[in-house]
């Protein structure tokens, strides 16, 4: 495992409060029933853009119902993909903000596959500070620019 997986697997286990060693069981990661029970319903109707605080990787637990709504939507359609497209605002080197873009990307990657979502039906690519949503140098533009986007392709 490389330092970007683990440090995705640590802010993984940090967005849900588990410690190392610990198992990341679907009730750990703020699974809930309701989500459960969208099954694959119109994934056209759900967030597909998770914001993240700023230098940090970690889901909030705000995304925990959309993502587990996704994660059952790739299980339920295996022929799907899902493209992670990992963001970071203007600040830091290049380099920083593509290692940080690819960290979130898979922070969003492991909560999947802690769903159950086989890695073959996930994809991880970073763009760093390149495609900003925002353009503008403030905290409000900076703030829309952290994020994860997830987007599906057929196979």
């Amino acid at each position: 495992m490389d330092q970007a997986d683990q440090r995705a697997e640590q802010d993984a286990a940090a967005a849900t409060g588990a410690g190392a060693g610990e198992s990341m069981q679907g009730s750990q990661m703020g699974t809930d029933s309701s989500a459960m029970d969208q099954g694959a319903a119109d994934v056209t109707d759900l967030q597909t853009v998770f914001y993240f605080d700023f230098d940090r990787a970690v889901v909030k637990s705000e995304a925990f119902e959309a993502l587990t709504a996704h994660a059952q939507y790739l299980l339920d359609n295996p022929s799907a993909k899902a493209v992670l497209e990992g963001h970071a605002d203007e600040r830091g080197t290049r380099e920083y903000n593509m290692a940080l873009g690819e960290r979130r990307a898979k922070a969003v990657s492991r909560y999947l596959t802690v769903q159950g979502v086989p890695g073959q039906q996930i994809e991880t690519v970073s763009y760093g500070e390149e495609r900003p949503a925002v353009v503008g140098h403030s905290e409000a533009a900076w703030s829309e620019n952290r994020r994860v986007e997830l987007k599906y392709e057929s196979r």
